[in-house]
């Protein structure tokens, strides 16, 4: 099984201190939707990790996250693409909850879901707490400087978990992926 895991906001779409709140507050980072259509194409299975924190704050509901994503999977089909699955934690940042990212809950799921190797999945994400996340299971750490990903290379490039590689965007790391010619960072 060829898994990549993928952080949403500041990796797929846009993110916001605001919270994304709404499907029209949702917008795809360029190049984004492609390169999970080159990914799909490639013969890579894509889920989704997100923390979604809005919902306990009473920003949104379920129901308007999943109106997000209707419109996040009909862009991509579009582009070409797939995503076989969105996982979602809704708890607020004290929760004690062992599905929030940093913690693994969501990604073991996912790992358990399509029987892969942590080994061998990749999780793009644009936060410290994505990287670690994937880094505890012993799977591939993927640091895009889209979203947060500038701010968390300047404030926390000492605490990258070791062989997180460095990309300036997904549609980046999806070419370099399937063109390992490419040059790429490692921290």
């Amino acid at each position: 099984m060829k898994l990549i895991i993928l952080d949403r906001d500041g990796v797929i779409n846009h993110d916001s201190d605001q919270f994304i709140k709404s499907p029209d507050e949702w917008l795809p980072i360029a190049g984004s939707m492609d390169a999970i259509a080159f990914l799909t194409q490639a013969g890579y299975t894509i889920a989704v990790a997100t923390n979604q924190s809005g919902i306990a704050r009473g920003y949104f509901t379920v129901q308007t996250l999943n109106e997000m994503h209707t419109k996040m999977h009909k862009l991509i089909r579009q582009a070409g693409g797939e995503i076989s699955g969105v996982w979602f934690c809704p708890h607020a940042a004290d929760s004690k909850c062992d599905c929030r990212k940093p913690k693994s809950g969501m990604i073991l799921d996912i790992l358990d879901r399509f029987q892969a190797e942590a080994s061998e999945t990749y999780l793009v994400g644009d936060s410290l707490r994505d990287l670690q996340a994937i880094a505890n299971v012993g799977g591939k750490p993927i640091l895009v400087r889209t979203g947060k990903g500038m701010k968390t290379l300047a404030n926390e490039s000492d605490n990258l978990p070791e062989n997180t590689q460095i990309f300036d965007s997904l549609l980046d790391f999806a070419k370099t992926l399937v063109h390992p010619n490419q040059p790429s960072e490692t921290a």
